[in-house]
């Protein structure tokens, strides 16, 4: 039996589900990590979790670099604007629009984010940014280059699990006091028609309907205002079964359902599917593995650049390279997908058609 939690939103869970039922994986996640993000900056060592802009500015710089090379490749067309997703603490909008200026593209700055703790450190890390609470604020004219690093992961999903009776949705409910995974009532089989029809009792299906619709409007502004998109992130390129609902709290897995608010709660991205709602628009798509594109985007030659620079420092470039390309480290784990608009260039860092 875990310890039973305190907090408010894990009482109201718990008001909820006696008074309701179970609720689904997708409320408890969404809701959770609206309190969490809401309350807190929890990147860094400091934090819960370090990202990849905040191991190494090559990183940030070859992202950069990758949308300024496209759009000088599209012909530098006016009015193109810088948008990120869950931007964190601004640290990757910073060395991208950094690498980005070295170039020659200047672009308007629109950074979406929900937190006000998180808002405040963007200020002063990317002054003159605008902020929206959804990408539906973003600008409706000019090509549109958009990043997204471990943003999709964060976003609610839900879970159908097979079981005796045929599929159900994977509900949370209550065992005593603790929370506790159980099967809901509703019969799900039809949503997936033949599908699965022959995996084992237990088996686990997850899917993102808010990253669906996520990527479907990213891909959408990229058709009709062209430009493109970098979306990375842990997760896979095939189809896969199983849960991968984790929670990361200083720097440590702990239990997903212990501590709702509390704990960042993410999910491996399902890069499959929405490659296919991206490409259902009429955008070109592309993937890869994290190693491959940085090693592609030349970031062996910057780290040796980094190194002559600033000799005292080459052995913590080296250990920053390794941890982002290794397949070991996040090199296999971490995929990188691009949106590109029709009658734009083929991206950079990706194997030809």
């Amino acid at each position: 039996m875990r310890e039973v939690q305190g907090g408010e939103l894990a009482a109201r869970f718990r008001r909820l589900i006696r008074s309701d039922g179970p609720i689904s994986v997708a409320r408890f996640m969404g809701e959770s990590n609206a309190q969490y993000y809401a309350s807190r900056d929890p990147l860094g060592s400091a934090g819960d979790f370090v990202t990849a802009p905040e191991i190494s500015q090559m990183f940030g710089e070859l992202a950069g670099l990758w949308l300024a090379d496209l759009w000088s490749r599209a012909g530098r067309p006016e009015g193109a604007f810088y948008a990120e997703l869950g931007p964190g603490r601004g640290t990757l909008a910073r060395d991208a629009l950094r690498a980005m200026g070295r170039v020659g593209l200047a672009a308007s700055v629109h950074l979406v984010e929900g937190s006000p703790a998180l808002r405040a450190v963007q200020a002063g890390v990317v002054p003159g940014a605008f902020f929206h609470t959804d990408s539906s604020g973003l600008p409706e004219a000019g090509p549109m280059l958009l990043l997204a690093n471990e943003f999709l992961d964060a976003l609610p999903i839900r879970q159908l699990v097979r079981t005796e009776a045929g599929w159900r949705e994977r509900m949370i409910g209550l065992a005593g006091e603790d929370f506790a995974f159980v099967a809901g009532s509703s019969d799900m089989s039809a949503a997936l028609g033949n599908l699965h029809a022959d995996t084992p009792l237990g088996t686990i299906i997850e899917t993102s309907p808010a990253a669906a619709a996520v990527v479907g409007e990213v891909a959408d502004r990229i058709m009709r205002q062209g430009g493109a998109a970098l979306l990375i992130d842990y997760g896979h390129l095939t189809p896969r079964t199983g849960s991968t609902l984790q929670a990361v709290r200083a720097h440590r897995r702990v239990d997903p359902l212990a501590q709702p608010g509390e704990a960042d709660l993410t999910a491996h991205v399902d890069f499959t599917a929405l490659a296919g709602i991206a490409g259902r628009t009429g955008c070109r798509v592309d993937m890869t593995t994290q190693g491959e594109w940085l090693s592609a985007m030349g970031i062996d030659v910057r780290a040796a650049a980094l190194a002559r620079a600033a000799p005292a420092q080459a052995n913590s470039v080296a250990i920053a390279r390794d941890r982002l390309v290794k397949p070991e480290e996040m090199g296999q784990l971490f995929k990188v997908m691009a949106i590109t608009a029709p009658g734009w260039p083929a991206p950079a860092g990706f194997s030809p058609d």
